[in-house]
């Protein structure tokens, strides 16, 4: 299986040498078989080892892939929004406990109307559908829309209100989807929400620590030990955080990928995760 591993990394690295569109040789190799005997041996490496109990993701690459295949950018979104709930049942499965995508930020606000648009109208599709899916109930996955809310669309803002009571007693998974997010907006917000409990009189200036602190963030209603993601991944190549989770992420181990949102595999995963058990976390000792 190393052979083979080592045969379909050539394979990709031989296509960027020739200029050939590494993106569609992984498609070939897809639809060829190939990789699907690889997942399992992917697999059979990562089960039986720690697994991250919090991983998070930045759904990168979407307008790419659009542009790749000659298609608007709101193809591409729709694409990269069926790869989530595949996404979801992987992690399930392989028990890892709470889920946090990156799915709109504060900046994206700056892109066309057209785009904006296209985009509140397949997050308010994809919540709707969240709302009604079996695998919420059955694998009682609470779900948290965090980000700066009051700048969504009402009928999307209680569409979120409505799937959060729907799930706040679950307690096994959490799924944390932000959106209208930006990392130093969530400082900022907690530190205004401090200012008011001190002014108030509900908080003294001097109760103030880092634990304190993190229950004022948009996370602070996770347990303790889910609130900062153990492996943090990131699609399309970039290697930034782009403002995602900036508290929280102090000790994460990161992964960035050179594939694009839509395309990713549960290999991709797999990959990841076996990254993140051959790393040493020492957590600054």
């Amino acid at each position: 299986m190393r052979l083979l591993e080592k045969l379909i990394s050539l394979l990709e690295t031989l296509a960027k040498w020739l200029g050939i569109d590494i993106h569609k040789v992984r498609a070939v190799m897809l639809r060829s078989g190939v990789y699907k005997l690889y997942e399992r041996w992917l697999e059979l490496q990562v089960k039986g080892k720690p697994m991250p109990e919090h991983v998070a993701i930045i759904l990168d690459g979407n307008r790419r892939w659009a542009r790749m295949y000659g298609l608007n950018p709101w193809i591409g979104h729709r694409a990269g929004a069926r790869k989530v709930e595949n996404l979801l049942r992987w992690c399930l499965d392989l028990g890892i406990r709470t889920v946090t995508l990156y799915a709109f930020s504060t900046e994206n606000f700056r892109r066309t109307p057209r785009e904006v648009a296209e985009l509140m109208r397949l997050l308010k599709e994809k919540l709707a559908e969240l709302k009604e899916s079996d695998i919420i109930r059955e694998r009682e996955v609470r779900v948290k829309i965090i980000g700066r809310l009051n700048l969504l669309p009402r009928d999307l803002r209680e569409l979120a209100r409505e799937i959060e009571e729907m799930t706040k007693d679950y307690r096994r998974h959490f799924l944390n989807i932000a959106i209208a997010y930006g990392g130093r907006a969530e400082i900022l917000d907690a530190v205004r929400k401090i200012a008011e409990d001190v002014a108030k009189g509900r908080l003294r200036p001097d109760e103030i620590d880092e634990e304190v602190f993190e229950k004022y963030l948009y996370t602070g209603y996770l347990p303790p030990e889910l609130r900062d993601p153990d492996l943090i991944i990131r699609t399309s190549g970039e290697e930034r955080l782009s403002g995602f989770l900036l508290w929280q992420c102090a000790y994460s181990e990161f992964c960035f990928l050179d594939i694009y949102w839509p395309e990713f595999r549960r290999i991709d995963l797999l990959r990841a995760i076996r990254t993140y058990q051959m790393r040493q976390r020492r957590f600054g000792r």
